[in-house]
């Protein structure tokens, strides 16, 4: 979830000039990879 902040802030200044509509476009993709790592590790068995 940090990286994809740190990433929403970057596009969201680059793209939109706007910090506010970057966080939570790169919380939410940070969100949405997480949760498919977590769900790749149960997958394998592994311990999250």
């Amino acid at each position: 979830m940090a990286i994809g902040t740190s990433l929403g802030v970057v596009f969201g200044l680059s793209i939109f000039d706007n910090i506010a509509l970057g966080i939570p476009i790169g919380i939410g993709v940070g969100i949405a990879i997480g949760s498919s790592l977590d769900q790749d590790a149960k997958k394998k068995g592994l311990v999250i």
